[in-house]
């Protein structure tokens, strides 16, 4: 019978901003190190499937953070896989504190690719050959909403460069959400309030392009949507922050 699988973790001093709390892209690189640790432990990590040309790729996301953990406190972090479909795959995560209390909670959508096409491939084997990875669990929160297009109050400019670039050779996750953060006023990021994230994912962005991260704020709401386009192109990706 499937089970989760749990990683014991802590907050590390350069995972952590002024407040002494951990950021917001650091508990996201967290929950995405966890994936791909399992699925490699698993048999159907990114080096497995890379021998048949193939890839997995971050469709969606939903994250709520309830609160940032103080430096070094500890938490253990439990993912699951609840379903896959014929092109996406479910994978969710809860992150609780040393008390036992439940602080976080994700919902992952993933496509695998063809390298060379760039384009999705039928999952259905994986659900055969790796049905035993499955938990009967619903996901620990609503899964990733729906992003209507944003209208823009602002826009800041990012050319792709070596550091932006995984081992996809394309942008990696972790420095989309930065490239977000960095654009709101330093008071939302850093705030103890309650906050879910919703990221939708696109087109892949490539190296030497350069990103228009278009921001649009809403004061009454605290809710912050943004739009990433690579030079002109339709958006590459959508998300909204709402702070509670």
């Amino acid at each position: 019978m499937a089970r989760k699988t749990r990683f014991d973790l802590r907050i590390e001093p350069h995972q952590v901003d002024f407040t002494l709390r951990a950021t917001l892209p650091s508990l996201l690189s967290s929950i995405l190190n966890a994936a791909g640790l399992d699925a490699h432990m698993k048999g159907f990590g990114t080096d497995a499937i890379q021998q048949g040309n193939r890839s997995w790729v971050l469709s969606r996301m939903a994250v709520e953070i309830d609160r940032r953990p103080e430096q070094y406190a500890g938490y253990a972090l439990e993912t699951w896989i609840s379903d896959y479909g014929r092109l996406l795959s479910t994978r969710n995560f809860t992150l609780t504190d040393e008390a036992g209390d439940c602080f976080g909670r994700c919902v992952t959508q993933w496509a695998m690719i063809d390298l060379d096409t760039r384009s999705a491939v039928d999952l259905s084997w994986v659900g055969r050959e790796h049905a035993d990875a499955v938990v009967a669990e619903e996901p620990p929160a609503e899964r990733p909403r729906k992003i209507r297009a944003v209208e823009p109050g602002f826009t800041v400019t990012h050319p792709v460069v070596y550091s932006d670039i995984d081992f996809n050779r394309h942008v990696n996750t972790i420095r989309y959400v930065e490239m977000m953060v960095d654009a709101l006023p330093v008071e939302w990021p850093s705030s103890e309030r309650p906050v879910r994230i919703d990221i939708h994912f696109l087109r892949e962005c490539r190296y030497g392009q350069t990103l228009a991260v278009g921001c649009q704020l809403c004061e009454e709401t605290r809710t912050a949507l943004f739009e990433i386009a690579a030079d002109g192109a339709p958006a590459s990706v959508r998300a909204s922050f709402c702070w509670k």
